[in-house]
């Protein structure tokens, strides 16, 4: 899969205004995650990966509790996934996963996006089939043998396994992330994730020049400043600076 995974760019949150976007995304994620799969991090291996994730992102810890603490109580908002795809400049691959309590909002503010920057919203499944979805671990190491044993011992279907300058990095169906990440702890102890997602990794990657670069850079902007936009994930190759 190469280092496909690692092109999608990531937002640093360089300004206040910025980093309680970056809270208010984990949040909600968080709360949604731990509504599907109960609060308690030792039994729900997405909320602890997306717990340790945050903390890492270095979102304070009462914005993780209070998330918590409403996915605990009863009510609260609704928040349900809403996927959209499309094509950015240069024909490369766009999918946005948004987390709404008002569908026909979110999708409005993203179909302005794509248009502001004169690029294409498509339907449902135009691009995503040229995408694998995927279970991402990485960690410190360099026996990828081993590695493979004790998934392949564990029964998980793995799809790809890297060892890069001391990283292995597991790739694995979205589906069987919970199976992974439980067979590496129990064969290898307490592990540091450098990288724990499930991601959509393109099949092949679209190099942008030119002016498509600084359009590309204007609808990632946009696109994150949206707050119900959780992740964008892209096809798009930028030129190395």
């Amino acid at each position: 899969m190469g280092r496909a995974f690692q092109n999608r760019k990531e937002s640093m949150a360089k300004t206040a205004a910025a980093k309680t976007k970056v809270y208010s995304k984990y949040g909600r994620e968080i709360y949604v995650c731990a509504k599907q799969g109960g609060t308690d991090p030792a039994g729900n291996l997405s909320l602890r990966g997306l717990i340790e994730r945050a903390k890492k992102d270095q979102v304070p810890s009462h914005v993780i509790d209070k998330a918590l603490d409403k996915a605990n109580g009863v009510g609260g908002e609704d928040f349900s996934p809403a996927r959209y795809e499309g094509f950015g400049p240069g024909n490369c691959m766009v999918i946005v996963d948004c987390l709404t309590d008002n569908p026909n909002r979110t999708f409005g503010e993203v179909r302005t996006c794509f248009n502001k920057t004169k690029c294409k919203l498509g339907t449902p499944g135009s691009v995503s089939h040229m995408f694998d979805h995927c279970a991402i671990l990485a960690f410190q190491g360099s026996d990828e043998e081993a590695v493979l044993e004790a998934l392949m011992e564990a029964d998980v279907d793995v799809t790809d396994i890297e060892n890069e300058e001391g990283q292995i990095t597991v790739f694995a169906p979205h589906t069987e992330y919970a199976k992974t990440k439980q067979a590496l702890l129990d064969a290898f102890g307490e592990i540091d994730f450098e990288v724990d997602e499930i991601q959509f990794v393109p099949q092949t990657t679209t190099p942008l020049e030119g002016d498509d670069v600084a359009t590309f850079e204007k609808l990632l902007d946009a696109l994150n400043d949206c707050d119900d936009v959780q992740n964008v994930f892209h096809s798009a190759e930028l030129p190395q600076e």
